[in-house]
């Protein structure tokens, strides 16, 4: 029993000094936020699961979209670890080949023409590349959707359709419009207004604008649109792509050609973070033509690729986005039943696509206390950045039998929770 409250003393301990140091070092509002959700240190983690200092563990349906792999992958993991041995970093002088393998993996599974790859650091990196080269081809106004989000470098935060996010820091790039998500009317008079001048940025679903799904048609008609006006088109696959909505990419349904596709968060594999920005032959040519017209110290480095290829070649391997489909489906039949007693009062709405489900509430306030009801029950969940009313589903394709059925027990305990305090 000494032993025990020892260990959580020590334990208590740790964790006031991590949160100190949060505060005087990395974040004061991040401390106070990790504070209130229990002051837990994730220390470890596998598959569906991450740990915590004190030794209790946590069902991961959150991550922002990053484990479809789960975490630590045995595959990815491995490739990773070979190369950290071999060369981690390159030289930048010579030709690597392991980003030229990964991109030549990664090109394979893309849309038919979506063939140079330019591999980057980051999401908003991916986005910030794809503006600058529809910018070099002259297409320097920016087009964005309502409640779009594509990152939060100055950039890419022009496209960012959030006044919270963008007020701070205007201003942005001119000449930028955003038009309602969904709405081909509205788009077709700003492209008819704008001409060739037009850089168009679409999700094909909108996660942090609340799992938000357009009309069906909705993206072959954008893609219409901007052929017609001579528009270009980035269409931002970073959360939704590699088999996050039951499908390799998000536009698999409806034929779109854009001229790039954005891909990030999967291609980590959950292991090393790297994303890519996907163009065809005319659009990457300015880039193709000059190396160093856009570059970056870290973009493309063998650990990064190393991770990426064996993401890859994982999901094809493995089934990944079938089996994202079929589970997929399986939660939103799920999470709909748990919320029935609550639909038109606490919750307003359930929707989703494979592994990309939204639980949107009737008040913000509900958001807030499922994710802490959740989590003190062993379950982490997001929030939408761009939707306060939203809670957000993005769980890895290797959840188990064991593991959903233990999420929607739980998801159904928490409910009546808070149910019954906001009643």
């Amino acid at each position: 029993m000494t032993s025990a409250r020892g260990g959580a003393v020590a334990a208590e301990t740790d964790r006031a000094n991590i949160a100190r140091l949060y505060r005087e070092h990395l974040s004061a509002g991040r401390a106070v936020l990790g504070t209130v959700l229990g002051g837990m240190l994730e220390t470890a983690s596998e598959g569906s699961w991450v740990h915590a200092e004190d030794g209790r563990r946590y069902l991961d349906f959150g991550g922002y979209g990053v484990f479809i792999l789960g975490h630590r992958h045995p595959a990815v993991t491995e490739a990773v670890h070979r190369q950290v041995d071999t060369h981690p970093l390159a030289t930048r002088v010579f030709l690597e080949p392991v980003a030229a393998r990964a991109a030549e993996a990664l090109a394979a599974r893309t849309p038919p023409g979506l063939d140079r790859v330019h591999f980057v650091n980051s999401g908003t990196e991916a986005t910030e590349a794809g503006l600058k080269l529809a910018r070099v081809h002259g297409h320097t106004a920016l087009v964005s959707m309502v409640r779009g989000y594509h990152g939060k470098t100055l950039g890419a935060l022009s496209a960012t359709a959030n006044p919270t996010y963008q007020q701070p820091f205007r201003p942005l790039l001119p000449d930028t419009e955003v038009v309602p998500y969904g709405d081909t009317e509205a788009l077709a008079a700003t492209l008819t207004r704008l001409g060739r001048r037009a850089c168009v940025i679409v999700e094909p679903v909108q996660g942090e604008g609340g799992v938000r799904i357009p009309p069906p048609g909705y993206l072959a008609e954008v893609g219409r649109l901007c052929r017609t006006h001579g528009a270009f088109l980035i269409v931002d696959e970073i959360q939704t792509g590699l088999g996050r909505l039951g499908t390799w990419w998000g536009m698999d349904t409806e034929r779109v050609s854009p001229d790039v596709l954005l891909v990030g968060k999967g291609l980590s594999g959950g292991v090393v973070p790297v994303a890519a920005m996907v163009a065809t032959e005319d659009a990457y040519r300015p880039f193709s033509r000059d190396p160093y017209l856009h570059t970056s110290t870290f973009a493309a480095s063998p650990i990064a690729c190393a991770a990426a290829l064996a993401a890859v070649r994982t999901l094809d391997r493995e089934d990944v986005v079938g089996r994202a489909r079929t589970l997929g489906l399986r939660l939103l039949h799920g999470v709909r039943a748990a919320c029935i007693p609550y639909t038109g009062g606490l919750v307003h709405d359930v929707r989703g696509r494979g592994l990309l489900i939204g639980l949107e509430f009737t008040a913000e306030q509900a958001v807030g206390e499922l994710v802490l009801e959740l989590a003190g029950r062993g379950i982490l969940v997001n929030h939408s950045l761009n939707a306060s009313r939203v809670l957000r589903l993005t769980p890895p394709a290797v959840v188990g039998e064991e593991e959903l059925r233990l999420f929607l027990t739980v998801l159904a305990e928490a409910l009546h929770a808070v149910a019954a305090r906001l009643d």
